[in-house]
């Protein structure tokens, strides 16, 4: 797999491409700088994962992140920061981010590049403990006001919770096929992309 590695420390940057290019599975194609380099070498190189610092000079990895994911939608971001903030915990979440973990949990960081280049979410611990105090606001909704009704809201609870389709059919006693249907028809009704985002919709309206 490919990786490009974005951190504004050119000794962190090298540091991470050492780390990563230990796995036999990983080839660190560039490294850079600055956000308006990760746009540059990500345009150029198109490598599977990007893994990205998101407090950089002029340019924050979030802003980068976004102007990516609107030309590439399956853009593959990780975040790598040493900052636990709140603030960008929940934008990384909004945008569409596929992981954010912290830099000094370094042994995490080549498996975790590994789950985010198959398609999966990667959150490290102290992450996902925020993540429901962070997403409700304290306001409840009535979800029937989107056309969602009990049995939708069911599902979408436990999708919230981290269940996954099968564990869902198991604890509903529904076929794991209607379940699937279930939730596209939620992701639908909501004007929602996956499931991270129907988890933030739940936990900021319940």
């Amino acid at each position: 797999m490919k990786v490009l590695i974005v951190d504004d420390d050119r000794l962190v940057s090298n540091s991470l491409k050492t780390i990563l290019e230990a796995d036999a599975e990983i080839e660190v194609v560039a490294t850079g700088n600055s956000g308006k380099e990760a746009i540059e070498l990500y345009s150029a190189l198109k490598p599977d994962v990007l893994l990205m610092d998101i407090r950089m000079d002029g340019m924050t990895g979030i802003e980068v992140a976004e102007i990516l994911l609107k030309l590439d939608s399956a853009a593959k971001i990780l975040f790598l920061t040493t900052f636990s903030d709140d603030e960008y915990i929940i934008r990384a979440l909004q945008i569409g981010a596929k992981g954010y973990i912290l830099k000094q949990n370094f042994e995490s960081i080549a498996p975790s590049v590994k789950t985010v280049f198959i398609g999966q979410r990667v959150f490290g611990d102290e992450i996902i403990t925020k993540i429901p105090s962070l997403i409700s606001d304290g306001n409840k909704v009535d979800f029937s006001k989107f056309g969602v009704n009990d049995k939708e809201i069911e599902i979408l609870s436990q999708v919230a919770n981290g269940l996954s389709n099968k564990e869902i059919s198991e604890k509903l006693f529904l076929g794991e096929g209607t379940v699937r249907n279930y939730i596209s028809v939620i992701l639908e009704k909501l004007k929602l992309r996956d499931r991270t985002q129907l988890a933030i919709f739940y936990y900021r309206n319940s």
